[in-house]
């Protein structure tokens, strides 16, 4: 039988590949972990290509974000262990470097959240059943002093959120789960969401304000219908 932290190693190992194939791993971007056993947490080092991990890159630390075996952790590792620390629920967190997600935040440089609402794939996270639904996402500038963005991160997740979700203004999403499989659902459903914001975004903009109420069907009929 494989130990605990060999099998966790393994699923963190598969799913950097399979982020990396829908295109949310370039270069050395982002990190994932995943919780082996009490205090004990199995997270990327640093530096390494997320879509070509292999035992050798992922490491453990312990609750307080300390290396158990002397080598170098992610530098966001406060932002992971902060999440195990806020909600004992959490069995794994993800961080990559959506480009919707950095798209968003840096076209609304003030904005503390963004309001995603309507949308039939807000079902993909926990708790909601309905696209008749508001989830606001927390919005927070980026800092290269992490231990500080975490303060300001816990500051705002007190209690439980509306969604497993944040958004690092110019920077990424996190998303966490009770299982690995969990957080790396919500990552998928939050990437296609904040597509679509953009999307949209993209059509508001390029349309005008006068056509916020034009009916859609005239986008489908060709020039010999209306003759």
């Amino acid at each position: 039988m494989p130990l605990p932290e060999e099998s966790v190693v393994c699923e963190i190992i598969a799913v950097g590949r399979r982020l990396d194939a829908h295109g949310l791993a370039a270069a050395t971007s982002g990190n994932y972990s995943s919780r082996v056993d009490g205090d004990r947490i199995a997270i990327t080092v640093s530096g390494s290509h997320k879509g070509r991990l292999s035992a050798a890159d992922v490491m453990l630390v312990d609750g307080d974000g300390r290396s158990l075996d002397s080598r170098i952790p992610s530098a966001e590792t406060p932002l992971h262990v902060q999440l195990y620390g806020l909600y004992p629920h959490v069995q794994a967190v993800l961080h990559v470097h959506s480009v919707a997600a950095v798209a968003l935040t840096r076209s609304r440089p003030k904005a503390t959240l963004l309001a995603l609402e309507g949308y039939e794939m807000l079902k993909a996270f926990p708790g909601i059943t309905t696209h008749e639904a508001r989830v606001d996402l927390p919005v927070f500038d980026n800092s290269q002093d992490t231990p500080a963005l975490a303060r300001s991160i816990a500051a705002r997740l007190t209690g439980k959120p509306a969604a497993p979700a944040y958004l690092i203004r110019g920077h990424g999403m996190n998303t966490w789960g009770r299982t690995l499989d969990e957080a790396e659902r919500i990552l998928e459903a939050l990437e296609h969401l904040l597509a679509c914001e953009l999307q949209t975004q993209q059509l508001k903009s390029a349309n005008g304000p006068e056509d916020d109420h034009e009916p859609l069907d005239h986008l489908s009929r060709s020039p010999a219908a209306d003759a």
